[in-house]
């Protein structure tokens, strides 16, 4: 019987491997890197709107109406992504987005009418960007980890912010010193340049390296391609539009997405332009942004894994509709410490949203939250395109941004009182049904 010792040593190496760092977290890192990558397209659209209506006579109006197609489909797009990877792998959904992203980029360099726009940055990098927007990194936590979830979706959202901090300041210099052309080139290189990372290093499921998600107490096995993406992404909406949680979380990202990348985003440097402010410097401030995005979206994972999602999402809408009825007094030709605090507190309220929005998903939707989120990111980004539409057909009209600070100030009010009314879902079999024997 002693010939059994052994056969234990071998049981007592995995204790010493618990020590090492996790799979979950270098694919969090990689899928970082990657959306950080494609992030760089995002910060390019506020930086076309006066260089393409100098050079072409395009109006605020039309070139609004490009990035209201893109912000429009990477919405559109992005529940179905998330049916395509659990069908054709994340590997390949997210490098074929990337392609598509770096070739409508690529191809604006020649356009000459407003219809190539709408096409090239509209079509092609809103059905790329889409493919993979926050779904990507949804489905990633999902599948990955089994806590810390909060914290991860925090880490990840920051990925698109940390992606402006790089590339706007890049960009802008590249606009202001080399004209548009060579920056839409950059973004399509940066895109490219992307793939092999994706290809390489990125994994589906723990199961193909076999490891248990982490945090997770039992083995997980990957699970068979599901067929009929486009068939579960409807039913899923389907069943998820019959409940009143996912029309609140619609509608307050909605709101959400028309108050940053369809407002601030897209708008907020030619604003600063019409008040005698340099669009490196505007651009520069948006960076900023990008900076404490970054702290304020990880911070937030932090609270939604201690505190009740709902609650969060009130008090950042809440703050965010504050800062923008500040904002018209703080437009001027010079960078002042009241927007410099404008530029710290917005930041930290920008997509701070997103985990406490996916939490709720998550509990209201269980293994369909990817996709139902996905729907959810549809309405902000449908909140963003109106926004940038409008806004630009409100200063081509009006000769000024300022009604549009104003009325999306009062939308954020709007979602804080939605957020509240969102109710937590029990996690208990409702008592009346127990009593079922005679």
């Amino acid at each position: 019987m002693t010939q059994t010792s052994p056969a234990a040593a071998p049981v007592q190496a995995p204790p010493g491997r618990h020590r090492r760092v996790h799979r979950a977290w270098f694919v969090a890192a990689v899928t970082f890197v990657t959306i950080t990558g494609a992030a760089a397209f995002r910060s390019l659209p506020g930086l076309l709107i006066d260089p393409l209506h100098e050079e072409f006579g395009w109006s605020h109006g039309t070139i609004g109406a490009a990035v209201s197609i893109n912000l429009a489909l990477y919405g559109l797009t992005a529940p179905f992504a998330a049916a395509l990877m659990d069908r054709f792998r994340i590997r390949r959904v997210v490098a074929a987005a990337l392609t598509v992203i770096a070739l409508g980029s690529g191809l604006t360099v020649w356009m000459t009418a407003a219809w190539q726009l709408w096409l090239c940055w509209g079509l092609l990098v809103g059905l790329g960007s889409g493919s993979m927007a926050l779904a990507f990194a949804a489905t990633v936590t999902h599948r990955w980890f089994t806590e810390r979830r909060g914290l991860v979706t925090g880490i990840l959202t920051a990925a698109s912010a940390s992606g402006q901090l790089v590339f706007l300041p890049l960009l802008s210099w590249i606009v202001a010193h080399h004209d548009w052309r060579p920056a839409a080139a950059t973004v399509a290189l940066t895109a490219l340049a992307v793939v092999p990372f994706v290809l390489i290093l990125l994994r589906d499921h723990p199961a193909d390296v076999g490891q248990k998600p982490y945090g997770a107490t039992e083995f997980v096995p990957k699970p068979p391609p599901v067929t009929g993406a486009a068939r579960r992404t409807l039913t899923v909406l389907s069943a998820a539009a019959r409940t009143r949680p996912f029309w609140l979380l619609a509608g307050t990202f909605a709101i959400c997405g028309a108050t940053t990348n369809g407002l601030v985003q897209t708008h907020f440097v030619p604003a600063e332009h019409d008040h005698g402010m340099p669009v490196t410097t505007a651009a520069s401030l948006l960076a900023v942004v990008g900076v404490f995005d970054v702290a304020g979206t990880i911070a937030s994972g932090w609270f939604t894994d201690r505190f009740a999602p709902r609650r969060l999402l009130a008090v950042y809408y809440a703050l965010r509709g504050v800062s923008l009825m500040f904002l018209p007094l703080l437009l001027a030709p010079q960078v002042h410490p009241p927007m410099l605090f404008f530029i710290v507190f917005y930041g930290l309220d920008w997509v701070a949203t997103v985990p406490p929005t996916l939490a709720l998903c998550r509990e209201h939707y269980g293994a369909d939250s990817a996709i139902v989120f996905g729907w959810v990111l549809a309405s902000h980004q449908i909140g963003a395109a109106l926004v940038a539409y409008l806004g630009g057909f409100v200063r081509d009209t009006a000769g000024s941004y300022d009604p549009v600070w104003y009325a999306c100030g009062t939308l954020c009010a709007a979602a804080a009182l939605m957020a509240l009314v969102i109710r937590r879902r029990p996690t208990a079999t409702p008592r009346p049904l127990a009593p079922s024997t005679p």
